[in-house]
């Protein structure tokens, strides 16, 4: 009877696999698509939410984080899709649908309304702090009034820390270093540049922005005093076209290098009108690596544009370089060069407390959550259940041309890839918390 059993499920998990290579989770599809990747009509799929900015000034993140997520659930469908028991469907396969927030947070709340009506039980977002914030909001009060389809919310980049803080929450789960946890790692290296003397603080107009600037100033404070503030100031989110009068204004100001938390365009934009009005100082980023801004740098960021991540395709290790060229075979283009671990290890640690659970409840699939453990390309990170924070070490790189030593891999095609002088373990990220969460 077991050898039975045995082989139906070796059929079915290969039936999943075939599926997934032949399309479930396939093809790329565009900003309000709907579900990626139909399942077969003998398996019921568990619906994945994505809710980003898939239009607008942002749309290339949104596009970019879409990538990461069908290609990690194009994994688990490949070996037979998450395992549960007959009574909660068997092997099911994970579906993305996706849903245009157009970065503006009224219309994340309403994607959120859609996705839960269309069946999704667990939602994903990350590319603005305010939306998750609201998120965050709408999906306590949704899980309050409508507990029989309750859902979870996983984050991946929104790091405003208040967001597992103040605001935690049991069915928020972030899986990225929040934006304290990151400053700490970019003081790794600029607490040992001895020639600094002075910086240039700039950022994005929103609860991130305005975050990363605060502890930067706290951090700079306490482990670099003798460290001038010679300009501090926020502009709009994704409405300047033309950052030339706010990089005039880091050149004059005489800092010696920038420190900032812009992302996307914000990011690019900065940084190629530095290098046009002819800055030279150094640029301390939460996303300097991809995204456009090695590119737009050029030979001017060598050595001098620095970035954190919890991981970079130059991280040493066989494991991690098989990781990177299986993600370039998956996604050949060099534009669709942004490839994020934490997103991997956020869906293995999805299904694998699916599996923990038995079901796809939303209590019982959070308390697995809660203390999980994942690991993938030689490198592990493990859920806080305290806040919901994830713990994983932190990289920082240098920008170099790619072929130097420590950089085997460019960044986007542009020649120009990040060479790892920090790797930083968890238990040294890992920063205390003001969370008081209420259980389910």
């Amino acid at each position: 009877m077991n050898k039975f059993r045995s082989a139906r499920l070796k059929l079915g998990a290969l039936a999943l696999g075939l599926a997934s290579l032949l399309g479930m989770g396939g093809g790329e599809a565009h900003a309000q698509d709907g579900p990626v990747g139909a399942a077969s009509t003998a398996t019921v799929p568990i619906k994945l939410a994505l809710i980003e900015s898939l239009s607008g000034p942002f749309a290339n993140t949104g596009e970019a984080v879409f990538r990461n997520l069908l290609w990690a659930t194009e994994r688990v469908n490949a070996r037979g899709g998450v395992a549960l028991p007959a009574a909660a469907g068997g092997a099911r396969p994970l579906q993305i649908s996706r849903y245009d927030s157009k970065g503006q947070n009224e219309e994340a709340l309403s994607a959120l309304r859609a996705a839960i009506d269309d069946g999704a039980r667990v939602v994903m977002q990350g590319n603005s702090s305010a939306t998750a914030a609201a998120l965050i909001d709408a999906v306590n009060k949704h899980n309050e009034r409508d507990p029989d389809k309750r859902v979870l919310f996983l984050n991946y980049s929104a790091v405003d820390p208040i967001l597992t803080n103040e605001k935690c929450s049991f069915w928020h789960f972030r899986f990225d270093a929040h934006a304290d946890m990151r400053m700490a790692a970019l003081m790794e290296v600029l607490r040992g540049d001895k020639a600094l003397k002075s910086v240039y603080l700039i950022g994005q107009d929103y609860s991130f922005g305005q975050a990363v600037l605060r502890e930067a100033r706290k951090q700079l404070a306490a482990q670099r005093p003798d460290v001038a503030v010679v300009g501090d100031e926020l502009h709009p989110v994704g409405r300047v076209k033309d950052f030339a009068p706010y990089a005039v204004k880091i050149k004059n100001s005489g800092a010696q290098a920038v420190i900032t938390g812009n992302w996307g365009n914000d990011l690019t934009l900065l940084v190629k009108a530095a290098r046009e009005v002819g800055y030279s100082g150094s640029f301390y980023t939460f996303y300097g690596n991809a995204m456009g801004a090695p590119a737009a740098i050029g030979d001017a960021g060598i050595g001098k544009v620095v970035a954190v991540a919890d991981w970079m395709p130059n991280v040493s290790g066989a494991p991690s370089a098989s990781f990177y060229k299986a993600f370039r075979e998956r996604f050949p283009r060099p534009q669709d060069d942004y490839v994020h671990l934490r997103m991997q290890l956020m869906i293995e640690a999805l299904a694998k407390a699916m599996e923990g659970a038995g079901s796809v409840d939303a209590v019982s699939v959070a308390r697995q959550l809660e203390g999980i453990k994942v690991s993938l390309a030689g490198r592990s990170a493990s859920m806080r259940a305290a806040d919901h924070q994830f713990q994983q070490a932190l990289v920082v790189g240098v920008m170099d041309k790619q072929g130097t030593p420590g950089v085997p891999f460019d960044v986007e095609g542009s020649g120009y890839g990040f060479r790892v002088v920090r790797d930083i373990p968890a238990a040294q990220t890992e920063q205390l918390t003001s969370c008081k969460m209420q259980r389910y």
